[in-house]
């Protein structure tokens, strides 16, 4: 077994999201010098469960081998199928175990980002679950810095308690660009209210909700209700055509005909 390429891979594993639990395993795997193999992981993220499958492939040139991708299957509370997507690793900046739920679970993920000529660029990317590749994966949606969205600006428009102080807003920032749900405290009329906000970069906003996680109304709620009235009325177009099922209420492509699996969880 090479000792470095072990390490390296340890690393990587960690860093994207998986822990450190998965390294007696790796090793193991590597010690027998496969052509490739899998490591499987399974968090819970409140009532949602999220399995993740890790793939590795060795080279032909050498004994070196590569963590290729990681193959999310996410089963939601109260939908009974389960969606599946594949990311895929890079050298840097790759998208995290926890930020791949956040992006099958609706919401938008800040990136450092590389293009076609290897230069670093920073945007929001969420999941379009309307268009899918020749994989089966759906596509991301890219708001680029010149997009306009600017989320310290849109923060600041609002009464949030912890805007005050330098360290909590800075966590609190950090959050959201991973695409979480993130509880706030918001002082309306002296009083101090528990809510929870995700960042919205396509209207270019945040999107609020209640203690009970109730969606709360306001004139960009409306803008987007409309937008997914339309976006339903398609899916329902399509139904008819398209076997798939839905998952929070996205649409499954039919010309990329996505597999999704039922799973029960014990």
């Amino acid at each position: 077994m090479n000792q470095k390429n072990f390490e390296y891979l340890r690393d990587q594993v960690k860093y994207t999201g998986f822990g450190e639990g998965l390294e007696n395993d790796l090793k193991e795997k590597l010690s027998q010098e496969p052509p490739d193999f899998t490591l499987n992981h399974t968090a819970q993220y409140g009532n949602d469960f999220a399995d993740a499958e890790l793939h590795f492939t060795r080279s032909k040139q050498s004994d070196m081998y590569f963590f290729n991708s990681y193959k999310l299957s996410l089963k939601k509370e109260n939908v009974p199928d389960s969606m599946e997507q594949t990311f895929y690793i890079n050298k840097s900046n790759n998208i995290t175990f926890k930020e791949a739920y956040n992006l099958m679970s609706g919401r938008a993920v800040n990136k450092d980002q590389t293009n076609k000529d290897n230069q670093l660029y920073n945007a929001w990317i969420q999941m379009d679950f309307k268009q899918a590749d020749s994989n089966g994966d759906y596509k991301l949606k890219h708001y680029h810095q010149n997009y306009g969205f600017d989320l310290d600006k849109v923060l600041s428009k609002h009464p949030i308690k912890e805007l005050g102080h330098e360290e909590q807003k800075s966590n609190l920032v950090d959050s959201l660009k991973k695409g979480n749900r993130q509880s706030v405290t918001f002082l309306r009329d002296g009083a101090e209210q528990k809510n929870y906000i995700e960042a919205n970069p396509q209207f270019k906003t945040i999107t609020i909700y209640d203690s009970n996680m109730q969606r709360l109304g306001n004139r960009q709620s409306k803008a987007e209700e409309q937008g997914e009235g339309e976006s339903r009325s398609v899916r329902q177009d399509n139904k008819k055509e398209n076997q798939g099922s839905d998952d929070d209420g996205s649409q499954i492509p039919s010309a990329a005909k996505k597999k999704r699996k039922s799973q029960s969880i014990s």
